[in-house]
C-alpha cells in the first residue's frame, strides 16, 4: 500500500481526467466504491486504463481500493445491486460490478463502507467478502466510517479474515480515533484517515505548525500529511489542484524529528 492515497469521491465528470492525472503526477493508490450517490467509479477506470494504455504504469504497480456501500448509503435510484437479494448477494453484485466499472480482474482492497444496522449483518457482509478473497478476487478486506472500538473489536474476533485496513474521517469529534488507532497498532492494521485537511483547519492554522512549515519550507498541509505518514497513519487525498498533487506526493522528500512530531501530536 502506498503512504498516500488519491480519494476519487465527489468528482463525477471530472473523475476520469483527475485520476489519470493523479497517476501521471506519480500516486499510485486510488480509492473509491461502488457508490453513484458519491463515486462515479466507471471513471476513475476509464483514468487508470488511459494511463495504462499509454505505458504510464501497469496495473500490477497500482494499490486499487474500492467499497461495498450498504444500502441505506445509497441514492435509492442509483443502487449497483439488487436491493432485494441477500446481503451476501448484494456484496458479490457490488464487486463484480466493481471490476467492470474499474476494468480490472481483482482488487487490491475491498472496504465495508460502514458498519450495518446490526453486528449480525456486518458479520454476514464480511462473510461474503471473505469469499471473495478466499476465491481470488481481493488480496485484503478492510472497514470505513467504524468509529466504536467495541464494532471494530467485535469485528476482528468473529472474522475468519481480519481486517488490515481501517478508514476513517480524521477529525477532532472522534479525539481523532486514539483508541481505534492503538488497536490498530496491536493488530498489525493499517490506519487510512480521509477529510484530513478540512476538518483540521485548527491544527493547520496553529502557531506550531506554521512555524514548522516556515522551517521547512513547505505547507502546514504537507507538514501534517507528512506527521501522519510518520506515525503509521495513510491519508487519502481528493485535491484537484495540479500543485498541490505534486506537493502532497513530495511530502517524503523531507523528515520531521521526533520533538516536531510530539509538538505536532499534542495539538490533535
Amino acid at each position: 500500500m502506498p503512504k498516500i492515497i488519491y480519494g476519487t469521491a465527489w468528482k463525477q465528470g471530472r473523475t476520469a481526467a483527475l485520476v489519470e492525472q493523479a497517476i501521471v503526477m506519480g500516486f499510485r493508490g486510488i480509492d473509491t466504491a461502488c457508490q453513484p450517490k458519491h463515486y462515479y467509479e466507471a471513471g476513475v477506470g476509464e483514468g487508470i486504463i488511459a494511463c495504462v494504455n499509454r505505458g504510464l504504469v501497469k496495473r500490477s504497480e497500482l494499490y486499487l481500493q474500492s467499497k461495498f456501500t450498504p444500502l441505506d448509503g445509497h441514492d435509492p435510484n442509483r443502487i449497483p445491486y439488487d436491493p432485494k437479494a441477500s446481503l451476501g448477494e448484494q456484496v458479490a453484485q457490488s464487486f463484480q460490478a466493481s471490476l467492470k466499472n474499474l476494468q480490472t480482474a481483482y482488487l487490491d482492497c475491498l472496504v465495508l463502507h460502514s458498519p450495518l444496522s446490526n453486528a449480525q449483518q456486518t458479520l454476514d457482509v464480511w462473510a461474503a467478502m471473505e469469499i471473495i478473497v478466499q476465491n481470488g478476487g481481493v488480496k485484503q478486506l478492510g472497514i470505513s466510517n467504524c468509529y466504536d472500538l467495541q464494532k471494530l473489536e467485535d469485528l476482528y474476533r468473529c472474522s475468519e479474515i481480519k481486517p488490515t485496513v481501517i478508514q476513517n474521517r480524521f477529525y477532532s469529534n472522534t479525539g481523532h480515533d486514539r483508541t481505534i488507532r492503538d488497536f490498530c497498532r496491536q493488530h498489525g492494521m493499517i490506519y487510512q484517515s480521509f477529510w484530513t485537511l478540512t476538518a483540521n483547519p485548527r491544527v493547520l492554522a496553529d502557531a506550531t505548525l506554521q512555524s514548522l512549515a516556515a522551517q521547512y519550507g513547505r505547507s502546514a498541509a504537507q507538514v501534517f500529511f507528512r506527521y501522519l505518514t510518520q506515525i503509521g497513519i495513510v491519508p487519502l487525498t481528493g485535491t484537484t489542484s495540479a500543485t498541490h498533487m505534486p506537493e502532497d506526493l513530495s511530502i517524503f522528500d523531507f523528515e520531521l524529528n521526533s520533538e516536531e512530531c510530539s509538538a505536532i501530536g499534542a495539538l490533535l
